[in-house]
């Protein structure tokens, strides 16, 4: 029924950046830019005309040699080079603030805006990797699963931060069940692995089922060993030394 609706994905070319982190749509991810092939990806973005989005496709490293595409995964790879391969699902980060410091490096303030999917690695004569993308659409899923599966993710999440934090006083928190998805994917302690397919997730009822699931499992670890891994503070997804 939703698939009726459903706009026809685009297809265009986007320079990638590769990360050892995953960025949701909504989420902020700051970056300091020093290596030469980003600064002059940056430089090229800021020559793009005023009404075009300055954005590049943040998309997160398999840690390790080359792996080849896995067709039985959640999310496939594109190989990159020898010792970097990519996973197939990322998110278009926007520059909303650039300061150029004295020797050339950048600091970035970036948020995300919407997922891609990789195609394939496009060639060009620039020295930061592009890619051709299509733009994921963000369905809502299962009718009427959406309200009642927010709100136990939205509980979950609760808990999850009063075992986390002694000074929860509580935490506001979105009411729209995709910006919520996001947020709890983007902040929870997770391993790369989990964000990822939380990323690949198809919609937003999909991803409420898979947190749902990540937090008990989250919770029973805590109740277990009884102590804090990391500060609320150290989950938000962390500044790139790149």
């Amino acid at each position: 029924m939703e698939a009726a609706n459903e706009p026809e994905r685009t297809r265009t070319l986007l320079p990638l950046f590769p990360l050892g982190t995953v960025l949701f749509p909504g989420l902020v991810l700051p970056l300091h830019v020093f290596e030469p092939r980003y600064r002059t990806l940056v430089q090229h973005l800021t020559e793009l005309p005023a009404d075009l989005p300055r954005e590049f496709g943040v998309v997160a490293i398999r840690r390790g040699w080359e792996v080849g595409r896995q067709t039985e995964s959640v999310d496939a790879t594109i190989t990159a080079g020898e010792s970097l391969s990519l996973y197939e699902i990322g998110c278009a980060a926007e520059i909303r603030q650039i300061t150029e410091l004295p020797d050339g490096r950048f600091d970035l303030m970036t948020v995300g805006r919407r997922r891609f999917r990789l195609l394939r690695l496009a060639p060009n004569d620039t020295p930061y990797l592009t890619g051709e993308v299509e733009w994921l659409p963000e369905p809502k899923g299962e009718p009427d699963r959406e309200g009642e599966l927010a709100a136990g993710v939205l509980a979950a999440y609760q808990d999850y931060l009063r075992a986390v934090r002694s000074d929860n006083d509580g935490e506001q928190l979105p009411d729209d069940p995709t910006v919520l998805s996001h947020l709890v994917a983007a902040t929870a302690s997770l391993t790369l692995e989990d964000r990822q397919s939380l990323l690949a997730e198809p919609d937003t009822v999909s991803r409420l089922k898979a947190e749902r699931a990540l937090l008990r499992r989250e919770a029973a670890l805590l109740g277990q060993v009884r102590a804090v891994p990391v500060a609320l503070a150290d989950l938000a997804i962390p500044s790139s030394p790149n």
